[in-house]
């Protein structure tokens, strides 16, 4: 297992960013200023995309498995090659996402504990509604692992 960094041509994981993210316009408006890296096990597994938010806060805005492949640890090794990489240059690595019962508990079990949460997030900037294991995601709820 290989993790890389992608610093051209990101878009070319298009299909596996659009699994964490179903709208290519918010994609674009991280997608830039963001570090990219890909999990290789073989071939190109799982990728995130992590943003810089300042006060020693760096921000996970993409991560996806490819389908086939979850519920492999490859997520888990994501999460934990970004808190080495930065862990001392950095005090938190927090991830937004919506309040769902595939993703919550997943960050939880990562060492992610609850923050706070921006009402209406997704209804406010998304075309249309989005699901989860049939719930609608509405809020985006902030979980945050100190490093």
């Amino acid at each position: 297992m290989d993790i890389r960094e992608v610093k051209e041509n990101k878009k070319r994981y298009i299909s596996l960013l659009l699994l964490a993210d179903e709208q290519e316009n918010m994609i674009d408006r991280y997608l830039d200023r963001g570090s990219m890296y890909v999990l290789i096990d073989g071939n190109v597994k799982a990728e995130c995309v992590v943003t810089d938010e300042g006060n020693g806060i760096v921000e996970i805005k993409n991560i996806a498995v490819m389908p086939k492949e979850q519920k492999k640890g490859y997520g888990r090794a994501l999460i934990e090659f970004l808190v080495r990489k930065y862990k001392g240059r950095n005090s938190v690595l927090q991830v937004g996402t919506g309040d769902s019962p595939l993703t919550i508990p997943f960050y939880e079990k990562c060492g992610f504990v609850r923050s706070h949460r921006i009402a209406n997030f997704f209804t406010d900037n998304y075309d249309c509604p989005i699901y989860e294991c049939g719930v609608q995601l509405i809020d985006m709820v902030y979980l945050q692992r100190h490093l």
